[in-house]
Parts: structure tokens; sequence; C-alpha cells
């Protein structure tokens, strides 16, 4: 695509896997941003990555990113435990932000954080690039403008380890280094908390993206020949209720979707792994005509799309697209309730929740 005039200037925070397999190539590709700047301490991680994707200047140092007034916004492509300290320094060096999900890793974090967004009036976004699925998006907004009241809303992740070899197909070939910043201890070996921070946060904000804000959930979940199976259900502000499925790892194939039911019609959605950059397979039923609808052959490659809306808002003021800091923190929130109702048995109001997840 052709690259407009005006060019965002992006710095990334991180050479790990996410920025190789999304984020360098997303910001290059994208029509109105540039990959200004990379920074990691990892002197081989960043050299390569400086040689392979050609930013305009390369930094070890991340205090000294912020401190070039060329570097507009930054992504934090970081492991989870740094996103809010990381993303917080930027937010006071004037920076607009994209950070990956999940936005943190407690709710004390991210309120925090909000407070210093609001004080300095940045753009602020959080990485859920599922919003920009073409399908999934022309789902929300079927379900905005036509369905009416809703009654209910079903969403599932399943997890596999059979869609690793797709994966390792789909991206380029990873480089690790044994000088990247590491979070202390080994966040992976909690795999609870792992599973719902890397899986579960896709999984709420789909729910939230197409049935509105969460109020309340009641969790059951069971632990069985290594895998996690999650059974949520859900009670949405609207009055409408939801079944969230999260399931790791499943024996069987990778498997996303959603099934919403409304007033004037229904949706149902199949989702597809981001590095296909394949839009979801949607069908919207409307009572209005009797007739399914079903978007065909829009560009599907959500990461790149995610700057480009992030920059059209710095840029030029439009409407942002992408989940805000709010969707950050109310996803934190959900996901932090599931917990605390696995822990206790009950459903349990959002709006009552703290700690982590």
């Amino acid at each position: 695509m052709k690259k407009t005039e005006r060019l965002l200037r992006i710095g990334v925070l991180g050479c790990g896997p996410i920025s190789q397999a999304a984020h360098f190539d997303a910001v290059r590709k994208a029509r109105n941003a540039e990959l200004y700047a990379i920074c990691d301490r990892a002197d081989d991680l960043r050299e390569a990555m400086g040689a392979m994707h050609r930013p305009q200047v390369t930094y070890a140092d991340y205090d000294a990113m912020l401190a070039d007034p060329q570097v507009e916004a930054v992504i934090v492509a970081t492991a989870d435990q740094f996103h809010v300290p990381l993303a917080l320094k930027a937010v006071e060096a004037g920076k607009h932000v994209l950070v990956e999900k999940p936005l943190g890793v407690n709710l004390e974090e991210t309120e925090q954080l909000r407070q210093q967004v609001q004080a300095r009036g940045v753009v602020f976004q959080v990485g859920n690039n599922k919003r920009f699925d073409p399908g999934i998006a022309f789902a929300q907004r079927f379900i905005r403008e036509e369905m009416g009241a809703l009654m209910g809303l079903k969403a599932w992740y399943c997890d596999s380890t059979y869609r690793y070899a797709m994966t390792d197909n789909l991206q380029p070939l990873i480089l690790s280094s044994q000088q990247a910043t590491r979070p202390s201890g080994d966040p992976k070996s909690d795999k609870r908390r792992y599973f719902m921070l890397t899986h579960g946060s896709h999984l709420v904000d789909m729910a939230r993206f197409l049935g509105g804000e969460i109020v309340s959930v009641q969790a059951r979940l069971v632990e069985r020949f290594g895998a996690y199976c999650w059974f949520i259900a859900v009670d949405f502000a609207d009055g409408s209720v939801g079944h969230l499925d999260l399931i790791v790892a499943v024996r069987g194939d990778w498997e996303e979707g959603f099934q919403v039911y409304g007033e004037h019609g229904s949706v149902k959605g199949k989702v597809f792994l981001p590095w296909f950059h394949k839009s979801s397979e949607v069908e919207c039923f409307s009572v209005q005509d009797g007739l399914y609808r079903r978007p065909l052959g829009a560009d599907a490659y959500t990461y790149k799309l995610q700057v480009e809306g992030f920059a059209d808002t710095i840029l030029n003021g439009a409407e942002q697209t992408g989940a805000r800091l709010e969707d950050g923190i109310a996803a934190m929130r959900a996901m932090v309730a599931v917990a605390r109702s696995v822990e206790r048995g009950t459903a349990v109001r959002l709006d009552s929740v703290s700690g982590e997840v």
C-alpha cells in the first residue's frame, strides 16, 4: 500500500517473539506509520532486528529512546510483568502508547497508569488486535446497529498443542538471546495465571467488544490430565447473559468463535489464528429482511490495521477504534473476578475485586 505523506514515527520496545512475528512488519507495512526506532538491551537481538528491518535508529537504553524527540509513539512489546512500568515511563515522557495485551498483571498498577494517562492526555491503546479483524468488526457493527436488545452471548477459546505446527510455519524464524531481560522467577510456572492472562485476555475482550460491559462472573475450573477448563457464566450490564469457555490445551484443533442472540437477529463467528491474516467467517442474520450477511475479502492483517488505527487517531484525530486504556482495565478486572470466583465458588461482581489474577 502507498504510504501517506505524514507518517507516525514509532519506536518499538522489545525485540522478542511478538515484535519479530508481528509488530516490526506491521509498522513497516502500515500506510501511515514508520518504524523509526527499535530498542532492546540484548545487543545480538537488537543488531539482528536492526539489520533486518532497517529503522532510522536503534537503542540499547529505553530512556534514551524516550528522550529522542523524533519518537512520537511507543509500542511496548515486552513480558507482561513489564507492561505497566514501561508504558508508564513512555506516558510520562509524553509519548503515545500501544501496549501488548494483557494491559498488566494486577489492578492496582493499571489504576496508577490511568491517572498518568489522564494527566498527560496521550493516546493509549491496548493490543487487542482481534478488534481489527474485519469479520469481528462487522459483527460488532451489526450487533450495535441492527440487532436491538441482546439476550445472550457465547464465546470460546480452545488452545491446542497442534496449532504450533501451523504457527511455526506461518511466523518467521524467531531469534532468542541469552541477554534478553526476563521477569524474576518463572511467570509461566503458574499455569492458571499464565493461561488466563495470555488467552483469557483475548476471550474477555471479545465478550466485551461484542456484548458490552460485564458486571459479574461465576466461574468454574477443572484441572485434569495437564489441561485446564474454565466455564464462566457472565452477566452483562444491559441484562443479557453470557457463557465463556477457555480450554488449554484442548485435545483437538485450535478453535475460537462466538454466537450472539438478539431481538432482531443473531450472529455466529469462526475465528482463525491471526498469523493466517484471514478474516473471521461471520454470518449475521436479520429478521428485517430474512437474510444472512457475510463479509468477504477484506484486509485481515490485524496487527497492521491496529497500527493504522492508532496512527489515525494521533495524526488525524480519528475516533479511536482499538481497545482503550479503560478496556484494558476492564478486561483485567474481569480476569481477576474470574480468579476470585474460582477460589470462592460464588459469583463475583467486577466492581468488588482487587489484586491480581
